[in-house]
């Protein structure tokens, strides 16, 4: 009688204790840390150019931003112009300016007749995954963007947001990014 009350016992811990939360990784629980400290809601305009999808690159007047093909995801962020050269130039910029202490490296940005062609982002290949572990309700959802140009050694990695005030529950995703704004962009 002892055995089988000490076995339904272990039984029943076993069941209730057993069932753990998702264990994020190392990548994961940095991106978590990160919008727990850095986040800032912020609005940024779509881009207001031509866009071309040609094969797989998306022009953006005439900056080009690659793609790996059967990636519909980033596909269908680009297409919106939610993502694009400009925005990420005009990022690293700003960046640039609010982190720099060295008033001689502020002055010299300044003394250039084009401040912006030090940071221009062009040609870069770009791959977008969702963080659904983040995503706070319907009506949002954060991604990790990683650009690779081959100019630089490294990739540089951006968590994004996109928010759709009039999303619903179980919209898809084409749905959701057609009346998306992209509220928070930031370098991890």
């Amino acid at each position: 009688m002892k055995l089988q009350f000490s076995l339904i016992l272990c039984l029943l811990f076993s069941v209730a204790f057993g069932q753990k939360k998702e264990v994020l990784n190392a990548k994961d629980q940095h991106a978590s840390e990160h919008f727990k400290r850095e986040y800032k809601k912020k609005s940024y305009k779509r881009f207001d150019g031509k866009i071309t999808v040609r094969d797989n690159q998306v022009l953006f007047d005439d900056k080009a931003i690659l793609f790996d093909k059967s990636d519909q995801l980033t596909v269908s962020i680009l297409k919106q112009g939610l993502i694009y050269p400009q925005l990420l130039t005009d990022y690293q910029m700003e960046k640039f300016l609010d982190e720099t202490t060295d008033k001689t490296q502020k002055r010299f940005l300044k003394l250039q007749k084009d401040p912006k062609a030090s940071f221009d982002v062009n040609n870069i290949t770009v791959k977008i995954s969702e963080m659904p572990f983040l995503n706070l309700n319907d009506k949002v959802k954060r991604f990790r963007l990683i650009t690779k140009n081959r100019n630089l050694p490294n990739s540089v990695v951006y968590f994004i947001e996109l928010t759709n005030s009039k999303a619903a529950k179980n919209i898809n995703l084409d749905e959701f990014l057609k009346d998306a704004k992209l509220t928070y962009i930031d370098q991890e």
